[in-house]
């Protein structure tokens, strides 16, 4: 009889984390949109000499374009890159899963992209699904950007 009375408390005190989960809510990885894009010429600023040997003046294009949005099981990741020639200048999100992880990871990945100016980027751990779907609409965004 001495046994039931801890065992009984021990149960309850770890039941109680399984009654308190909350499962993440989300559909499977999947994606159906198609990326956009959107392109913006801006002049750089010239001198206005009108000696001969000066150079004509030249026009710096700016490009963004929109990722496909990549559902996921922890929500939809989608990102919209703007280009500088064939350059990549930004990155934003359009649409995040609302989870810390991915808030912490959101800053690392723009900044390893910028640093890569590709899709070829690692993962940031704890946050793998976001990251995974990331890499996939950055790359549609990419692609897009060419065509």
């Amino acid at each position: 009889m001495k046994r039931v009375i801890p065992v009984l408390v021990l149960s309850v005190a770890g039941l109680i984390p399984v009654w308190r989960y909350e499962p993440s809510i989300g559909t499977t990885t999947s994606s159906t949109s198609t990326p956009s894009t959107a392109a913006v010429s801006t002049p750089t600023p010239t001198s206005t000499s009108t000696d001969a040997s000066s150079p004509t003046p030249s026009t710096s294009s700016k490009k963004v374009v929109q990722g496909t949005a990549i559902n996921t099981s922890k929500g939809t990741v989608q990102v919209q890159v703007t280009f500088e020639g064939d350059k990549i200048s930004a990155v934003s999100m359009l649409q995040q899963p609302n989870h810390p992880q991915t808030t912490a990871a959101v800053p690392v990945l723009i900044e390893e992209t910028l640093k890569a100016q590709s899709s070829k980027i690692d993962t940031v751990s704890g946050a793998t699904i976001t990251s995974d779907a990331y890499v996939q609409s950055l790359q549609a965004a990419i692609d897009a950007k060419g065509a």
